[in-house]
């Protein structure tokens, strides 16, 4: 039987090491399908025409320009002209939204708020120094005079975090149901490109604000994207904005968008770096909005990449889009989002070339991936992994939902299949690809397959509960038997971070602790929780309704690997498969068995979401 048919978690390590051996000859093997047109396609650009068109294309297409469909809408699609298609999915501005809703907030954002501080420390000092901070006054007199104000601290720590895990179900209901597939995975594929992490923002506005410049300017113009990164207030805070001024620049930023986000290493100097710098001093933000500070800007002349000039941070950016390197290196790496990780010389320059003749526009370098013969080359079907939200929202969707389900829960899911939306590990993204495959990793693929088709009824919502952060949950039993606050907040043998905090409060103008305490109090009181309903799954209804009669377990087998799989199991996996549903049900009739079946047909899909080929797409 396949290795996952059993719960994932009680499997040994050397069954998780034969699972990723599995995956690895998939990948190598690049098992057939009928998408793929041919060793001689590799590599060519020439469009595919309407004769070449079919339903298993169709299905790859919308798999990798979006997240998958459902077998009814790939019919459809393969009825459709393939240019046609593309050139709506990379200009969909004519195609009905309105289905998608806008982000809900909680209403935790309050003014007094920002600028918010960058420690602990800065914020007590500063109602030291003041008498105020965070909108939040001095107590005049009395025990914890500045306790106030460390709670507020904390609780927008807290509240800011919470709001963003719901802005990534937000964004991943937004991907299940658009009607603009494109437009979401292009804002995913920024999102890796320019990332930018709450951890270091610590404000979900403006998060929001940027995934919804990557949604409304991702498919458009370059130059105007970069543009707009540049001067984003999220990513302005995450590369230090705030310290980037006349006479001391920082150099974050003007590393990153040369190394990371244009150019490349090798095609820059550190004296570009320096001098890249100056131009973006002074470009800050006030809350969630860009400003220039005129006074802490570098007027002066800079020589960036063998020009001179007094040049701010829009002239940098027209410069380095001036560089032939900027076009091969951003093109490469969208092909390599869409299509596959290797991309020849050749290939780079070409579409390099159309990026570049097209003044940075992006859709026609889009349209000439998704018509070329090379998007359906043998090299191309059936070699991409999916990364953890691909995984969750391609699975979601073609099961028929409408929503993501709140159990199991997407941000806990995600995060530990290796990708959490608004938290991406560094600047440079997540690294794709084979990253995604390890032994443990696949295990935890299983456990969400389990998860989804045998919801666990003793889920704890996470944002409900801060879990595994000891100190609060210490502090919450203690107050809750009416410990007094100083005695519920001593430090124990277990915690020296807590016995550094109350050396650090031993004045007890604040308690550390007892302020995360009622940050996550707080936070859980404003924050709208998430909706916590399981996958509405029917499969017996899917299978009765199927518009060829399924009378067998083979049939039954057959029927998932076609609407779930890009690359489907061999023939011997699928008559294994085929074997266990039948001893499940005790018959080899379908009809027989239709009242009793859906507990066996939930392993059956439990069993076949985990097979290593599922991980492709």
């Amino acid at each position: 039987m396949p290795l996952l048919l059993v719960k994932p978690m009680t499997r040994p390590f050397k069954a998780a090491a034969s699972l990723a051996m599995l995956v690895c000859m998939s990948l190598s093997a690049n098992a057939a399908n009928t998408c793929a047109g041919g060793a001689d396609w590799v590599g060519d650009l020439t469009p595919i025409t309407a004769a070449d068109w079919n339903a298993a294309r169709a299905a790859h297409l919308i798999e990798r320009a979006g997240f998958g469909e459902t077998p009814n809408a790939i019919a459809e699609l393969a009825k459709r002209d393939p240019a046609a298609l593309v050139r709506e999915l990379t200009v969909p501005q004519g195609v009905d939204n309105s289905q998608v809703q806008p982000f809900d907030e909680s209403g935790v954002w309050e003014e007094g708020l920002d600028p918010f501080p960058p420690s602990r420390p800065a914020v007590t000092d500063l109602a030291k120094e003041k008498g105020e901070a965070l909108g939040v006054k001095v107590k005049p007199s009395g025990n914890r005079r500045l306790q106030p104000v460390v709670n507020r601290f904390f609780y927008w720590l807290r509240a800011s975090k919470l709001e963003t895990e719901r802005l990534g179900y937000w964004w991943a209901n937004r991907m299940l149901t658009t009607q603009r597939p494109l437009e979401e995975k292009m804002a995913l594929f920024w999102h890796g490109h320019f990332a930018t992490s709450e951890d270091k923002v610590r404000d979900y506005r403006k998060m929001l604000k940027q995934v919804q410049l990557f949604q409304e300017k991702g498919l458009g113009d370059f130059r105007t994207l970069l543009i707009g990164v540049a001067q984003d207030p999220a990513m302005l805070a995450y590369l230090d904005a705030g310290v980037n001024v006349k006479g001391a620049p920082n150099e974050n930023f003007a590393r990153e968008i040369m190394e990371l986000f244009t150019m490349g290493v090798g095609n820059y100097a550190e004296s570009d770096i320096r001098e890249g710098a100056r131009a973006f001093t002074g470009w800050n933000f006030k809350g969630t909005k860009f400003v220039v500070n005129d006074a802490e800007h570098d007027a002066g002349e800079k020589s960036f990449l063998g020009q001179k000039g007094n040049y701010d941070g829009v002239d940098i950016i027209d410069i380095i889009l001036k560089q032939p390197a900027t076009a091969d290196f951003v093109a490469a790496k969208i092909y390599r989002f869409f299509v596959r990780d290797d991309i020849s010389p050749q290939m780079r320059e070409k579409l390099g070339a159309i990026l570049r003749d097209n003044n940075y526009q992006l859709a026609p370098l889009l349209n000439a991936i998704f018509l070329s013969r090379d998007f359906y080359s043998d090299a191309s079907c059936g070699a991409h992994i999916k990364s953890p939200v691909e995984l969750l929202v391609s699975t979601y969707k073609k099961l028929g939902l409408r929503s993501v389900p709140g159990v199991p829960d997407f941000h806990e899911t995600t995060t530990a299949l290796g990708q959490t939306l608004f938290w991406p590990p560094t600047v440079a993204g997540w690294a794709q690809g084979r990253s995604w495959i390890t032994p443990g990793l696949l295990i935890e693929r299983g456990n969400f397959a389990r998860d989804v088709v045998f919801p666990d009824i003793g889920f704890i919502p996470p944002d409900r509960y801060p879990g595994g952060v000891y100190q609060i949950l210490s502090v919450s039993e203690k107050t809750s038997q009416g410990v007094d606050i100083t005695t519920a907040t001593a430090p124990d043998d277990k915690d020296l971070t807590s016995m550094s905090n109350m050396n650090a409060d031993r004045d007890e103008d604040f308690n550390t602790r007892y302020a995360s305490y009622r940050g996550w109090q707080e936070a859980i009181e404003r924050v709208k929780p998430l909706p916590r309903h399981t996958a509405q799954l029917n499969l017996t209804r899917m299978v009765l309704d199927s518009k060829t009669p399924l009378k067998t377990p083979q049939d039954v087998v057959s029927f998932f690997v076609a609407r779930m799989f890009v690359v489907a199991p061999s023939p011997k996996t699928q008559e294994r498969l085929a074997a266990f549903l039948e001893s499940e049900l005790g018959t080899n009739d379908i009809a027989a068995a239709q009242s009793y079946m859906e507990e066996s047909l939930r392993m059956l899909m439990h069993a076949l979401l985990s097979l290593p080929e599922y991980q492709l797409g």
